[in-house]
C-alpha cells in the first residue's frame, strides 16, 4: 500500500473533547497504514487521563506549560521542552499542572487511541455521571482503566 504525504495546517484537524482536554489530531492512524499516530492536546490545569493502561506505547512532547504524570507508581513533572515516553502495558495518568492550559504532542505506536478518542468525544459529557459509558468505551478500544 503507498502511503501519501500527509501536511497539517495549523488549525486544521477536528478538536475533541475528552474529559476536559482539547485533543486534535495532526496525522491519523488511517494516513500511516495504522503504524502510529500524532495528536496536540491542551490540557487545562487539574484536567487529564485518569490511570489507564493499554498494549500499545505513547510518547508525550510538552510544548508549553507543565503536565504532571504517573507511570507506574512513580511521578513525574514535565515542562516545556521536556519527553517522557510510557511503553506500552504500563499503568499511566497525566493532569494539566500549570496555571495556563498546557500543550502537548501524543504519539501512540502503533495506531489506537483515535477510535478511543472519537467515542469519548461523542459519548462522555460528565463524569462520574458517564462512567458506565467510559468503562464501555475502554474496554470496547481494549483500554483498562485502573479501579480506585
Amino acid at each position: 500500500m503507498q502511503l501519501a504525504p500527509v501536511v497539517t495546517r495549523a488549525g486544521q484537524g477536528i478538536p475533541l473533547d475528552i474529559l476536559g482536554t482539547t485533543t486534535r489530531f495532526l496525522c491519523t492512524g488511517a494516513q500511516t497504514g495504522k503504524a502510529w499516530s500524532l495528536m496536540e492536546a491542551s490540557i487545562p490545569q487539574g484536567t487529564g487521563a485518569p490511570p489507564h493502561r493499554h498494549a500499545w506505547g505513547e510518547a508525550y512532547y510538552v510544548l508549553a506549560g507543565a503536565v504532571r504524570f504517573m507511570v507506574d507508581g512513580a511521578s513525574y513533572l514535565i515542562g516545556a521542552g521536556e519527553f517522557l515516553y510510557a511503553p506500552a502495558g504500563a499503568l499511566h495518568a497525566f493532569e494539566g499542572e500549570s496555571a495556563e492550559p498546557a500543550r502537548m504532542l501524543v504519539f501512540d505506536a502503533p495506531a489506537h487511541a483515535e477510535s478511543f478518542f472519537r467515542d469519548v468525544h461523542e459519548q462522555v459529557r460528565e463524569m462520574p455521571r458517564d462512567l458506565p459509558a467510559m468503562l464501555a468505551i475502554g474496554e470496547r478500544h481494549q483500554v483498562e482503566f485502573a479501579q480506585p
